[in-house]
C-alpha cells in the first residue's frame, strides 16, 4: 500500500461496506456435528498448540480487491499493497535489467526492424526490460509544483530525466539500472478517441447507446459493483494506460522474441485507482496471448503504476531533487530506437499535437473530439452547450445547418452527479400489482421519453476530471508549501486548492512552440483547414487505422483483442451463507467477537 494514501486523499467518498470478504480476524473452521470422530472438548498441555495459528495477518491483494463489492469509494486503492515507488525501487534493484543493442551487420549497427536487435542479459532469470508511460496529468501537475514559467513539456522532460538519465535513478541503486524508453501516453489517447469516436458514431458498436466513457476506473469499478445494469453502456474501447501496456506488451514480446513477463511497464498517472485498472484479469496476455475469449490471472500489460505524488516520494528515496534535475531531452548516447520503426514513429513523433483548447477539458478530450468527429461530417452543423445543475455536468447537441440536432452528447464528473445518471439508465421492471405501471424508472415530465436521450456520456469519478486525481500533488501538500517560502503561511483552504487547480489546467494546456521541428502532423492540419473529415484535432483517424492495422500485422494478433476490452458484473458473497448448515453472519461476528473479547 502506498504510505502516502489515507482517507483525507478522498476527494469524493462515497460509504464504505459493512464487511469485507478479506476479513483480518478468521474464525476457526466449524466442525460438522454428524462426525463421530469430532471431540466437544480438546485437552490441551500448558505450552502446547492445537494448530497452526489462526489469526495469521490477512493479505489482501489488488485482485481481492476487484472481486469484492462492500465497499465502493472515488479511490479504492487503500487496500493496495503493491504498486508503490517502493516496489518500482525493488524491482529495479532485483536483478541487472536487460539490454537491447543493435545487432552489428557490417561493420555498421544501425537498428531499423526488429531482426537488426539483440537482447543481453536472458541468462538471468530475474532481469527485466523496463519501459514506462507517463500521463500528460502528471506532467502538469509536476509542472505546477515547480512553479511559474514550468510547462508540461519542462515537467515531462525532467520525468524522462529521472527514468533514463545519468543523473537519475541510473546514478544509484544495485545495478544502476534505468528504463530503456519513456512514452508519452497522448499517443495512445490519441488512437483512444478515434476509436471512442467511431463507436459512438457507429451502428456496428458492441457497447448499447447511449455509450459511457471507460477510462475511469474508479467509475467502471463503481458500476461493476454496485449497477451492472449500465455495463451494456460502458464503451469497449481500452483506457490510454491499458491500450499502451498492451501495444508495449505485444510489440517488444512478439518483436524481441522474449516472453511478457520479462518486460517490466511502470505507469504514471494521476489517480489511485489506475492501480486497480492494472489489476484487472481482463487486462493481461492471457487475453491476447491466449484464445481471447476468457480473461485469465496472466501477465499484466501494466506491472507496476505510480501517482504524481509518488514521484517526489521515489526521487526523495533515492536523494534526488527532481527539480533540480535537467529538462533537456535525452542525449542520444542514452535512446535506444523502437524495434519497430513505424510504432517507433507513433509513440516519439518529433513533435506532438498540443492541447491547447480548454474546451476539451482536462481528462482526455474523449467527448469534445467525438462532437468535432460528428461535426466534421456533417459541414456548416455547430456544437450547442446546455451548462447542467452544477460546472461538472453540460449536455451538448450537435445541430445541422438546418437546425436539427444530429447528436447528443452529456459529461458528468464527481459520485454525486454519476449517480443521478445510472438512475437515469435504470430499466423499470414489471410491477407485482396487476395492471399496474412499471416501477423503477426515473420520472420524466410529460411528453418526454424515460432514461436518457445522449448518445455518447464522458463519465469521470473526480469533480473536475483527472487533473483533480487523487494522486496528484495537492496545494497543502508539503513539497509545494517548502517551495513558497520559509515564512509562515495560513492552512489553504479551498479557495487556495480551487487556484492551485487552475495552475495544473494552465500547465496542461501549456504549448511550446520554440522547439522547431516540424510537427508530423503538418499535413493534417492543412487538410483539417480544408474541410477534410479525415482530421479532426490535428488527428487523422486514417492514420490511426493503418497504426494499429500494423501493430496488429507485426504482432499476429487481431486488431479487436489488442484495442477492445470487456466488464463483468463483480458479485460479493459478503452476508451470505457458505454452504448447508453454516452459521449466519450475524453468528459468526458474535462468535468473532466473543473470540477476541468482544463480550456481546
Amino acid at each position: 500500500m502506498s504510505a502516502i494514501l489515507s482517507a483525507d486523499d478522498l476527494n469524493d467518498f462515497i460509504s464504505p461496506g459493512v464487511a469485507c470478504i478479506k476479513p483480518v480476524e478468521t474464525l476457526p473452521p466449524t466442525s460438522s456435528p454428524s462426525d463421530p470422530n469430532t471431540l466437544e472438548h480438546e485437552v490441551i498441555l500448558d505450552g502446547q498448540h492445537s494448530g497452526p495459528n489462526p489469526n495469521a495477518p490477512a493479505q489482501i491483494s489488488l485482485t481481492d480487491c476487484l472481486a469484492c463489492s462492500g465497499c465502493v469509494t472515488s479511490a479504492e486503492a487503500v487496500l493496495v499493497s503493491l504498486q508503490s515507488h517502493s516496489e518500482l525501487l525493488s524491482v529495479l534493484d532485483g536483478a541487472p535489467a536487460l539490454r537491447i543493442a543493435p545487432r552489428r551487420q557490417n561493420g555498421r549497427s544501425d537498428g531499423h526492424s526488429a531482426d537488426e536487435f539483440e537482447v543481453h542479459g536472458l541468462e538471468n532469470p530475474d532481469s527485466k526490460l523496463f519501459v514506462a508511460s507517463v500521463s500528460p496529468q502528471t506532467r502538469a501537475s509536476l509542472a505546477a509544483a515547480a512553479g511559474p514559467g514550468v510547462s508540461e513539456r519542462n515537467a515531462g522532460r525532467a520525468i524522462t530525466q529521472l527514468l533514463m538519465g545519468q543523473e537519475g535513478l541510473r546514478a544509484g541503486g544495485r545495478w544502476n539500472n534505468a528504463f530503456a524508453w519513456v512514452v508519452d501516453t497522448n499517443a495512445a489517447r490519441e488512437a483512444c478517441l478515434v476509436l471512442g469516436a467511431e463507436e459512438a458514431f457507429g451502428d456496428n458498436s458492441a457497447a448499447t447507446k447511449p455509450i459511457l466513457t471507460s477510462s475511469c476506473p474508479g467509475w467502471v469499478c463503481y458500476a461493476e459493483k454496485t449497477h451492472p445494469h449500465v455495463l451494456p453502456h460502458i464503451s469497449r474501447v481500452k483506457s490510454p494506460q491499458a491500450l499502451m501496456g498492451t501495444l508495449l506488451k505485444t510489440t517488444l514480446s512478439r518483436t524481441l522474441g522474449i516472453p511478457p513477463d520479462r518486460i517490466w511497464h511502470l505507469a504514471v498517472m494521476p489517480c489511485f485507482d489506475k492501480k486497480l485498472e492494472a489489476s484487472r484479469e481482463e487486462l493481461t496476455d492471457a487475453v491476447w496471448n491466449g484464445s481471447g475469449q476468457q480473461p485469465g490471472r496472466g501477465v499484466r500489460d501494466v506491472d507496476c503504476v505510480i501517482t504524481s505524488k509518488e514521484i517526489l516520494m521515489l526521487t526523495e528515496s533515492r536523494n534526488i531533487d527532481f527539480f533540480a534535475l535537467s529538462r533537456a531531452p535525452i542525449p542520444a548516447s542514452l535512446q535506444t530506437p523502437f524495434p519497430d520503426p513505424t510504432l517507433q514513429r507513433f509513440l516519439f513523433p518529433p513533435r506532438r499535437n498540443a492541447q491547447s483548447d480548454p474546451l476539451s477539458g482536462t481528462s482526455g478530450g474523449n467527448l469534445y473530439y467525438t462532437l468535432r468527429y460528428v461535426s466534421a461530417r456533417h459541414p456548416g452543423s455547430k456544437i450547442e452547450t446546455v451548462r447542467g445543475r452544477n460546472a461538472d455536468v453540460a449536455e451538448y447537441t450537435v445541430v445541422s445547418a438546418a437546425g436539427e440536432p444530429i447528436f447528443k452528447a452529456a459529461r458528468y464528473y464527481g459520485f454525486r452527479n454519476i449517480q443521478n445518471l445510472v438512475r437515469r439508465l435504470k430499466p423499470a421492471r414489471p410491477s407485482r400489482m396487476p395492471g399496474a405501471k412499471a416501477v423503477g424508472a426515473t420520472r420524466r415530465p410529460a411528453g418526454k421519453p424515460a432514461g436518457l436521450e445522449c448518445a455518447y456520456v464522458e463519465v469521470m469519478a473526480c469533480p473536475g476530471g483527472c487533473t483533480n486525481g487523487g494522486g496528484q500533488i495537492k496545494v497543502d501538500d508539503p513539497v509545494v508549501v517548502e517551495r513558497k517560502g520559509p515564512e509562515p503561511k495560513p492552512k489553504p483552504g479551498p479557495q487556495e486548492q480551487k487556484q492551485w487547480l487552475a495552475r495544473v489546467d494552465e500547465a496542461y494546456f501549456s504549448a511550446e512552440d520554440s522547439d522547431g521541428l516540424e510537427q508530423i502532423g503538418d499535413k493534417n492540419s492543412a487538410a483539417e483547414n480544408s474541410g477534410s473529415s479525415d482530421v479532426v484535432g490535428g488527428i487523422s483517424s486514417s492514420y490511426i487505422r493503418d497504426t494499429l492495422a500494423h501493430w496488429a500485422r507485426i504482432t499476429g494478433i487481431d486488431v479487436d483483442r489488442l484495442v477492445y476490452t470487456s466488464y463483468r458484473e463483480v458479485l460479493s458473497d459478503v452476508g451470505k451463507n457458505s454452504g448447508k448448515g453454516s452459521s449466519s453472519s450475524t453468528e459468526r461476528v458474535v462468535q468473532l467477537a466473543g473470540k477476541i473479547g468482544g463480550g456481546w
